[in-house]
């Protein structure tokens, strides 16, 4: 791999070709669900377009803020003491009705009236459904930020909040499996995740689960039986069992009425639930946060747009919103291989 190559060369422009954009004044959001880590990307934003001489401003609930015009000025000093929160301190908001055409045009009127030059939208993969459409319908410069615990966005290796989910759950985890263990119990944990397996997978792999439930598993319930009951005959008498909450057909609850009635197996229920979203981001979240913060600006100064920053082999990158929302992501077969031959 070329590591001189341009990593935006691939990409959209909002400048004529051949001449420098005009960006003075840029606006940031988070938007969907909060994730550990987007207070060290909005800090890496607004640090990095302080030093390119741009005046930078917080929109407030997100597209919400944007609507209605809800601004918040930025400066070096209001974005201090935030790389350990967790959160956004812009708040964050869900506007279904951005899914309408006129709604997303009152959005490209108020960035006009606001005297954006730019947008910055951290989030998922509705945030930068909404970012794309701004940039095609109204030519809205837009570049996106990954920041969702599901890590279910394609282009990129790792999502800003995936890293510190899966640690938060690692460690209620291990304290669970003290309890199975000393109880001689099966235990079933529900992460989040929605219809992703990432967290499930990665966290299932980090505290030896006897198996692993999403929705691109091939595990079944029978498996599960089987290989429950062959652990209990070489003398393994407690097990964890993690899903995913968006699987399909059931959940937690429905997994374990299932267990009982196919093979008269006993399961406690635990739900981490929105635990996994709240909490300090870890190093690799904060430091990923800036990297993408910082690239993020770089991008927009050059004039290009309509684009993802990622994460891949260590680089940050850029891959257009076109691509990213055309595919869906699903985690490594290698993975889940390995989840399988280490649980046996």
């Amino acid at each position: 791999m070329n590591q001189n190559r341009d990593p935006l060369e691939h990409l959209d422009r909002f400048a004529p070709l051949g001449q420098p954009a005009i960006v003075n004044r840029i606006g940031v959001l988070t938007s969907g669900g909060d994730a550990p880590g987007m207070n060290a990307a909005i800090r890496a934003v607004v640090r990095s377009a302080l030093q390119h001489r741009m005046e930078i401003v917080g929109l407030r609930h997100g597209y919400r803020g944007l609507l209605q015009q809800e601004v918040q000025p930025l400066d070096s000093g209001s974005v201090g003491n935030l790389l350990q929160r967790g959160g956004t301190f812009l708040k964050t908001a869900r506007v279904p009705e951005f899914h309408q055409a006129q709604v997303r045009a009152r959005a490209a009127q108020s960035f006009r009236e606001l005297k954006l030059d730019a947008l910055v939208c951290i989030g998922g993969d509705g945030t930068f459904t909404g970012a794309h459409l701004l940039w095609l319908e109204h030519r809205v410069p837009v570049i996106g930020i990954p920041a969702t615990i599901d890590n279910d966005l394609y282009g990129t290796e790792s999502t800003i909040g995936f890293d510190s989910a899966v640690n938060t759950a690692v460690q209620a985890i291990d304290r669970i499996r003290d309890t199975a263990d000393s109880h001689e119990r099966l235990f079933i944990v529900e992460v989040m995740g929605r219809d992703s397996g990432f967290i499930a997978l990665e966290t299932g792999l980090a505290c030896g689960a006897e198996e692993i439930f999403f929705s691109d598993s091939a595990v079944t319930v029978d498996q599960a039986i089987d290989h429950i009951r062959r652990g209990q005959k070489r003398g393994k008498l407690s097990s964890i069992l993690i899903t995913a909450e968006g699987r399909k057909p059931g959940r937690a609850y429905d997994l374990a009425d299932q267990l009982q009635k196919k093979a008269g197996l006993e399961a406690k229920v635990c739900i981490l639930g929105h635990t996994q979203r709240g909490g300090a981001p870890s190093a690799f979240d904060r430091v990923l946060a800036a990297r993408m913060g910082a690239s993020a600006v770089e991008a927009l100064k050059r004039g290009y747009c309509d684009a993802m920053m990622s994460w891949t082999r260590g680089r940050i990158e850029a891959v257009s919103l076109t691509q990213v929302l055309a595919h869906r992501k699903k985690p490594p077969e290698e993975w889940v291989k390995l989840a399988q031959t280490l649980s046996s």
